[in-house]
């Protein structure tokens, strides 16, 4: 089972959105990175699985313009680059955790 976020707060001035679980301690994302794994239809190749953003485009200062929850399992984000299609499941934000519990590399 997929444990849910307890808290979600996004912090424009540091960059980041901070994520606490109920079984983890709260994790700084860094916006820039979560942008850059989006998996959505623009920007990874939906066959291919290659990726069709360019990295070099999103803009150093990107930030969450807004952001909802979508159902039980994902966060909307929309960004300040206009982007509004990419849905980040508990499942994904979970691997894509960087702190030592969870290692992740991605």
């Amino acid at each position: 089972m997929i444990n849910v976020p307890t808290d979600i707060q996004a912090n424009t001035a540091q960059g980041i959105l901070s994520i606490s679980w109920s079984d983890h301690p709260s994790w700084p994302y860094p916006f820039r990175y979560l942008r850059e794994k989006c998996e959505c239809a623009k920007c990874v190749h939906e066959i291919t699985g290659e990726q069709l953003l360019v990295v070099e485009d999103i803009p150093s200062d990107i930030h969450v313009t807004s952001m909802n929850l979508v159902g039980n399992y994902a966060l909307k984000i929309v960004w300040s680059d206009g982007h509004d299609t990419g849905l980040y499941t508990w499942e994904r934000l979970r691997e894509l955790c960087q702190c030592p519990q969870c290692g992740s590399d991605s």
